[in-house]
């Protein structure tokens, strides 16, 4: 920009780039209008979440079903000379891209355990020990109703709590919910997901084979070289995650655990800060206002702010900011319609399978909110734990029965422990019809025993959760 043209003020900015056509341009705006809205809704990956459900549960009894089982069974193949990988859809899902997931899960419960709701040993043990209830209660229920033959290996299937359903629920009971019911919830969720990764690496893996390990243990020393060498390039770190991914699949342990692993070893500590972005970026945003820089000056201005802008941000709340839209309303509804697809036509309901349903339905009905229940009384009765400000006992009841919505890592544990397909079916339709109940219980019981907050009563709550050391 030469000095005889003057740099135009924000108001002289056309509203479109040059070479858009206007019609198209305020179409599009009108059409990402409402789906904007609508994402910006606490719900509403938990909404996305049961369509996707509920159009597999369709498509797979309908007249099309045949075609369902068909997509996820067909083969895709990766081919490098004589080299060849090939599975079908549904492993590439389950297998593959739910790494993702649980990549964002591991992140989660290490940022957590940083600066959260797990970062103190006072705040994290009411949580922790509703957690640790609200795993064995389920598996004890399962065992006592499915515990015979074949069925017994699903022990594990009531055991976690699908967060983005009962953050969802909480969220269409309004005012009705303080905000430090949330944060227990989310607490407890964290540490559910841990227990319930713990399970499936223990469990629910395969013949173990020590070379894979090897492997594995090769790619995660890569992440820490990388971040040794001060590498700040996330795409970078693709390269030794896979390598870990490819090593855990080979030992034997469910693939998914390496994504958690890589997630546990992202660093949660920001680089330049918001203060330190201020400072870096003052003299290139100083260059461009003056508008005297030459094309070149230009770019290397916006180089520097934009490698100053990624800085911001630690890299586990950067991941989790970018990865967590794709993970809630992509994979998860993609993983939903790939393993909620009951033939209930098909289903060979034996007194083996029919006790695999109903252990899965029983045990997240009734033993999540049991165990969550009863340990919460037994820590505070024991003077072990308080809970957190405009927390009652009303407030636990509906927790037990919210965190009994356990559809994804439910289906995903399912899909593990049972290789027979009338058990897989049974086990899965327990699970679609327990989250139900509990979800609508859930609802119910919110409305029922939970009272409207006072305006301006869930402001001061929050902070009071916030700041509470009290657990």
């Amino acid at each position: 920009m030469s000095d005889s043209q003057p740099s135009p003020s924000p108001s002289q900015f056309p509203p479109k780039p040059p070479e858009a056509w206007t019609p198209l341009v305020r179409l599009a705006a009108w059409t990402a209008r409402p789906v904007d809205r609508f994402l910006q809704i606490e719900a509403a990956s938990g909404v996305v979440l049961l369509l996707a459900a509920a159009a597999a549960l369709l498509w797979a009894n309908s007249s099309w079903a045949h075609g369902y089982h068909e997509l996820w069974q067909s083969t895709l193949a990766i081919e490098i000379g004589s080299f060849r990988f090939a599975r079908n859809l549904e492993w590439f899902v389950n297998d593959a891209l739910m790494v993702v997931f649980f990549f964002v899960v591991g992140m989660e419960i290490r940022r957590e355990m940083h600066s959260g709701e797990l970062s103190e040993w006072r705040r994290a043990l009411l949580p922790a020990a509703a957690a640790l209830g609200g795993m064995i209660a389920p598996a004890g229920v399962y065992l006592l109703i499915g515990g015979a033959g074949a069925a017994r290996s699903g022990w594990g299937v009531p055991m976690a709590t699908d967060i983005a359903f009962a953050v969802g629920v909480l969220a269409l009971l309004g005012n009705r919910v303080p905000p430090a019911l949330r944060v227990l919830l989310l607490a407890l969720a964290v540490i559910d997901d841990l227990g319930a990764i713990v399970v499936i690496a223990i469990f629910y893996s395969s013949g173990v084979h020590a070379m894979g390990f090897v492997v594995a243990g090769a790619g995660i020393a890569g992440v820490f070289a990388l971040q040794k060498f001060g590498v700040r390039n996330k795409l970078v770190y693709i390269i030794p995650g896979f390598v870990a991914w490819a090593g855990t699949y080979a030992a034997g342990v469910h693939p998914t655990i390496a994504g958690v692993i890589i997630g546990l070893c992202t660093p949660v500590r920001a680089w330049l800060g918001t203060e330190g972005f201020a400072q870096e970026v003052a003299e290139p945003i100083q260059q461009l206002a003056d508008g005297r820089t030459s094309t070149h000056g230009v770019a290397e201005s916006l180089r520097k702010v934009t490698s100053a802008q990624r800085e911001v941000l630690s890299p586990v709340d950067s991941l989790v900011a970018t990865l967590h839209p794709w993970v809630a309303y992509g994979i998860m509804p993609l993983f939903a319609l790939a393993n909620a697809g009951v033939s209930l036509g098909g289903l060979d309901l034996n007194p083996i399978s029919t006790a695999a349903a109903v252990g899965a339905g029983v045990g997240l009905v009734v033993g999540k909110p049991l165990g969550i229940c009863l340990v919460c009384m037994l820590m505070l009765k024991l003077g072990l734990a308080t809970l957190p400000k405009g927390i009652g006992a009303r407030h636990i009841i509906v927790l037990g029965v919210v965190a009994g919505i356990g559809f994804t890592m439910a289906l995903f544990v399912a899909q593990l422990a049972f290789a027979d397909a009338a058990l897989l079916g049974a086990a899965k339709l327990g699970v679609l019809c327990g989250s139900g109940v509990a979800g609508v219980l859930s609802l119910g019981l919110g409305a029922f025993l939970l009272k409207p907050l006072a305006p301006g009563l869930g402001a001061q709550t929050a902070h009071e959760a916030e700041t509470s050391t009290e657990l």
